[in-house]
């Protein structure tokens, strides 16, 4: 039997965080009230304004190979954020030591093949049923089908979709797959060794016989940027058998990578799996066959996956910008009115729960017995400054930060919020719900409830809370790669390098305290009438 109120509302809140109560697709908290407080107990929903300041992260970010599941390339400028653009640098390695390229091998041309994310749903397709495949003449079928890369910035400039790649050779030792690189980095470049101005599609084709349907030739949905194939045929074809090509260590010293780039400071960003970029050579070379010399048609891939060093460097610049006066007038004391969150090291959003209101609701817990059904933490973006048509971000990572550490603590911890490190697997509890991403405004809320209770009722410490735009990173069997490395630092495991979203949000309002769209605590408790 329940002897006091304060047990039956431990027991009321260990029912509601284990079933219902975190599940942002249920009911609102202030609807949870009569489902779980009976005979006169009912639940009330407050809201307290919280203390939300600018977080500069000195546009700089981690963006090395352990880090790039997803790379950037290109260039986009707005009158919030100003400008943010990628390049994309990385080695390139031999297929093999010591490749033989045949007798009298030369050269035809050289390719570099970037694969974006593009929209697979929406494909314009080009048949032609009357195709004669060259190679023997054959009557055959050739399919093209196009589609629009997913891009984020201005689809649009100047009517068109055009950015001009650039591809540079790379003069500095690029060093190891395995070592830390900022996004900050810069790197010597050589010669210009490729070039393509990019409509912004890229193209499958299929060719197959007429006769039997066999498959003659296909190619893969690209970004190809043609390459200099003088460059290629001396440092590469015409090199075969010497030093420099003889094993992976002496390659990568000779011939130190490549980087590629883009014009223009407008345009757009686009992400690609860095693994599945390719560097092929198209050759002939002498075959003889029953002392008939012919030419043969050959391909030589060069490896640009896993076991390359490669890293996306980002430039920004904020010049005259909202933001640029944000960052160098942050207050984390009161709080900025305005919010700046940008992806790939752009700046984040600090949040505070105010001391002297954790002491009142701590006073509530002690002396009214209240029992804390949930918290959550509110933003909205700011309709003044960004009303516009360009994605929003859709998630946040969210980082405990202690303002004050002392000796031998961190300033930012490397675990999940207590309620993430919980439920995360659970499937009834996300972190961060958006409401209302394709209007203006949007909001987000942020779950916190276990948190905040262990905060009131476990005296535990108050530490600001940093968001920035990006998603914690997953397995193919849905599991949280930071959950399955702690000793790394579940933090870690985000796409914050290669998320280019941003957006700008209400932070806290002091010249108009009323402001409904003010960033604030929204706390839902029970209490015995």
């Amino acid at each position: 039997m329940i002897r006091n109120i304060q047990e039956l509302f431990k027991i009321t809140a260990t029912l509601v965080i284990g079933s219902l109560i975190l599940v942002n697709c249920e009911p609102d908290a202030d609807q949870l009230g009569s489902q779980f407080f009976q005979d006169g107990a009912k639940g009330k929903e407050v809201s307290y304004p919280i203390i939300a300041y600018n977080s500069n992260n000195h546009d700089s970010i981690r963006t090395d190979a352990a880090r790039l599941q997803s790379a950037t390339l290109g260039a986009f400028s707005e009158s919030q954020f100003g400008m943010q653009k990628s390049a994309y640098v990385s080695q390139v390695r031999l297929s093999g030591a010591n490749p033989d390229f045949g007798t009298n091998a030369k050269l035809d041309s050289a390719v570099l093949v970037i694969k974006p994310q593009y929209a697979a749903d929406s494909v314009t397709t080009v048949t032609n049923d009357k195709y004669i495949y060259p190679e023997g003449a054959v009557p055959s079928k050739k399919v093209v089908s196009t589609y629009p890369v997913i891009k984020y910035g201005n689809t649009k400039i100047g009517g068109k979709t055009l950015l001009n790649f650039k591809v540079y050779e790379v003069t500095d030792f690029l060093g190891s797959n395995t070592d830390v690189v900022y996004s900050n980095k810069v790197v010597n470049t050589g010669a210009q060794i490729g070039a393509k101005t990019f409509d912004g599609n890229v193209h499958l084709v299929k060719v197959t016989k007429t006769s039997d349907n066999t498959v003659l030739f296909e190619r893969s949905a690209a970004l190809r940027i043609p390459l200099d194939s003088a460059f290629f045929a001396n440092q590469i074809i015409n090199k075969a058998s010497s030093p420099e090509l003889a094993d992976a260590a002496s390659f990568i010293r000779y011939f130190k990578g490549i980087k590629v780039s883009v014009d223009e400071n407008d345009g757009y960003l686009l992400n690609f799996d860095p693994t599945t970029t390719e560097l092929n050579l198209y050759y002939k070379n002498d075959k003889v066959t029953n002392g008939v010399t012919t030419r043969e048609q050959s391909v030589y891939m060069m490896n640009m996956g896993g076991s390359n060093a490669f890293f996306n460097q980002i430039a920004f610049n904020r010049t005259g910008t909202p933001s640029a006066t944000a960052l160098a007038t942050t207050n984390q004391i009161t709080g900025d009115a305005k919010l700046f969150a940008q992806g790939m090291g752009g700046p984040g959003i600090g949040l505070r729960v105010p001391a002297a209101d954790v002491a009142n609701i701590r006073t509530l817990f002690n002396n009214n017995k209240i029992g804390i059904i949930s918290a959550k933490i509110r933003i909205y973006t700011d309709v003044s400054s960004w009303s516009n048509n360009y994605a929003k971000p859709n998630y946040f990572v969210v980082r405990q930060r202690n303002l004050a550490p002392k000796p031998g603590e961190k300033e930012y911890l490397d675990n999940y919020l207590l309620d993430m490190s919980a439920l995360a697997g659970t499937g009834i509890y996300n972190l961060v719900k958006a409401y209302d991403l394709q209007k203006n405004p949007a909001y987000y809320d942020i779950g916190i409830t276990q948190t905040f209770k262990n905060i009131i009722e476990k005296q535990e410490r108050n530490y600001d809370l940093i968001l920035n735009v990006g998603a914690y990173t997953t397995d193919a069997g849905g599991n949280l790669v930071g959950s399955l490395y702690p000793s790394l630092g579940a933090q870690n495991f985000n796409t914050r390098s290669y998320t280019p979203n941003r957006a700008v949000l209400v932070g806290t309002d002091l010249t108009n305290p009323g402001n409904d769209k003010s960033a604030r605590l929204i706390l839902t408790y029970g209490q015995k009438q």
